[in-house]
C-alpha cells in the first residue's frame, strides 16, 4: 500500500483520521501562511490555497507518496481572523464574534509527486450567542492555552459548544477537514477499501 501523510500539526484533524481508521503518518509542514493569504480576501481561496501549500510542501519531500494538507479560515463581517497570538486576543476575538455569525471555511487537498491531484472546501456557518464578559473570562481560564491553536477560539469537542446559538454545516468542516469528500477521494484512489 502507498503511504500517506497527513501535512499538518492539529491534533484535531490526526484524531478525525485516526477516529476513521486511516492509517497515515503525521509531517508538519513548513509553509508561510502569511504569504499564501497575502494576496487573497476571500475565505474559500485562502483555505484551498493553504491547504494546497501544505500539502505541495511535503508531497516535493516524499513524491512517492499521497500528502493530505488541511487548513481552515474564520470570517465574521468582512474581518477575517488568524490564530490568536495570546489570551488578550484571543478575549477580543470572542468578543467581536459575540452575537455575529461566523463563517467557518475548511480546505482539504490531497497531493502526490509536487502535484494537488484533488481538493474540496466546504463552508459552515456557526451563530454566536450575546457572549457576556464574565462567560469570556470563565471560557479561556478552562479552555487556554488549548482553542489558541484554533482559528475561532474554540473546541467544538469541548466547551467551545457554548458559544453557539445556531449551527449550519457539516460537523468535521467545523472540526477542521472536509472529512466525508476526503475519504471518498481516497477510495477513489485505492488507498483505502471501497
Amino acid at each position: 500500500m502507498t503511504g500517506l501523510i497527513l501535512a499538518s500539526g492539529s491534533a484535531i484533524r490526526r484524531q478525525m483520521l485516526e477516529d476513521a481508521g486511516v492509517e497515515f503518518e503525521v509531517v508538519r509542514p513548513d509553509v508561510d501562511e502569511d504569504a499564501v493569504k497575502a494576496d487573497k480576501t476571500e475565505p474559500d481561496k485562502i483555505a484551498a490555497e493553504l491547504a494546497r501549500a501544505k500539502a505541495l510542501a511535503i508531497s516535493a519531500l516524499r513524491p512517492g507518496e499521497w500528502v493530505i494538507g488541511s487548513d481552515s479560515v474564520v470570517a465574521a463581517g468582512v474581518r477575517l481572523f488568524n490564530k490568536p497570538a495570546n489570551r488578550e486576543e484571543a478575549a477580543e476575538h470572542l468578543r467581536f464574534f459575540s452575537g455575529k455569525t461566523m463563517e467557518l471555511t475548511s480546505g482539504v487537498a490531497l497531493a502526490r509527486g509536487g502535484h494537488v491531484d484533488w481538493s474540496d472546501v466546504a463552508v459552515a456557518e456557526l451563530t454566536v450567542r450575546q457572549l457576556s464578559d464574565e462567560f469570556i473570562e470563565s471560557y479561556l481560564e478552562a479552555e487556554w492555552p488549548e482553542v489558541g491553536y484554533t482559528v475561532g477560539v474554540f473546541r467544538m469537542e469541548a466547551r467551545g459548544v457554548q458559544l453557539f446559538e445556531t449551527i449550519a454545516g457539516d460537523h468535521f468542516t467545523i472540526l477542521g477537514m472536509p472529512l466525508i469528500p476526503l475519504l471518498n477521494a481516497l477510495r477513489q484512489r485505492g488507498i483505502l477499501q471501497s
